[in-house]
């Protein structure tokens, strides 16, 4: 049985948040601008995740997580936008935001972690 990862497992829970969020946009409010560019930038959190985890070095593997931290802070900053245009309600943008945010700091964290292994 394959071993479960709370990064890799929570960063596919929040993609999949973001794609039904992206749905909704485009669903109800025809919103096809922003919708795309937080899907893009939400589903690559873990997409990077997933791609540093079969990284052909440690660089690669810390490379890999800066990316996705990258994307992270990308996604952040278009759920404020949807927020602040009324697009989002805001427990809608809060709860998004708080997983966003979570996902940021554990990226932090393992970066630090393999960096200072690395030495």
């Amino acid at each position: 049985m394959k071993k479960s990862n709370v990064l890799k497992d929570k960063s596919y829970l929040f993609a999949l948040r973001v794609v039904k969020m992206s749905r909704h946009l485009v669903a109800e409010l025809k919103e096809y601008v922003l919708s795309k560019q937080v899907l893009r930038s939400g589903t690559s959190i873990g997409a990077n995740i997933e791609e540093a985890f079969q990284g052909e070095s440690k660089m690669d593997f810390i490379h890999k997580l800066s990316i996705a931290n990258k994307e992270a802070f990308e996604t952040h900053y278009w759920i404020r936008i949807l927020r602040d245009t009324g697009l989002l309600t805001k427990s809608q943008s809060d709860s998004l935001l708080a997983e966003c945010d979570e996902l940021q700091r554990m990226l932090v964290a393992a970066i630090k972690t393999a960096k200072s292994r690395s030495r």
